[in-house]
């Protein structure tokens, strides 16, 4: 267990997920200042009107996209490892909170489930005209690595994020890769909204 500082916000961030985010608030801009001095991470954490949830995602800093003059600043960050909350603590500006790693349990996803996967998310890209790399298929975490490069729904990658079982992960991450070329094969334009960040749009 260890004491990490908290970033809340309403999305999920994915183990090797890389994301973009704007730092205004004095509270955060000190937790993201201190990171980068030291060079820790920090935990980013789902929260809405129900609350912050216990499941969370390690992140780190891996670059300083813009510094405005205000001290804003925009940075990209990247997934790590997951963490379960235990308890919120207090002392600081910004969130902190007790959490202790999330391990993976029982038996790793079939050869079957992998190859699934892989096609799913390459007619996806096909369809899309995205040109986001497809993973090796002995990836560690095939799942995350996939779902990672997909835009899925916060409700989505939050029930990636808290299941331990990386052949149930893969398994759901096929459905959501079903369900997202057949909306993508539907409305061919979703092409053309493909992100900027790299990651396939489902439309």
């Amino acid at each position: 267990m260890t004491e990490i500082g908290l970033f809340p916000l309403p999305l999920v961030l994915l183990p090797t997920e890389r994301l973009p985010l704007h730092i205004f608030e004095e509270r955060y801009r000190e937790l993201i200042g201190e990171c980068l001095d030291s060079g820790d991470e920090f935990g980013l954490v789902y929260a809405d009107d129900d609350g912050v949830r216990d499941v969370g995602t390690r992140a780190r800093v891996t670059e300083v996209l813009a510094r405005l003059a205000d001290g804003r600043m925009d940075v990209l960050v990247e997934g790590g490892d997951r963490f379960r909350l235990l308890e919120l603590t207090t002392g600081r500006s910004f969130h902190t909170g007790v959490v202790a790693p999330v391990e993976d349990e029982g038996v790793p996803a079939g050869s079957d489930a992998v190859e699934r996967a892989l096609r799913l998310f390459d007619r996806l890209r096909e369809l899309t005209g995205s040109e986001v790399d497809v993973p090796e298929a002995d990836v560690a975490q095939l799942s995350y690595v996939l779902a990672a490069r997909v835009e899925f729904s916060p409700r989505d990658k939050l029930e990636l994020l808290s299941d331990v079982s990386e052949r149930s992960r893969l398994d759901r991450l096929c459905d959501l890769l079903e369900t997202a070329t057949a909306t993508a094969r539907s409305v061919r334009g979703a092409a053309e909204r493909a992100a900027t960040n790299g990651r396939v749009q489902q439309g």
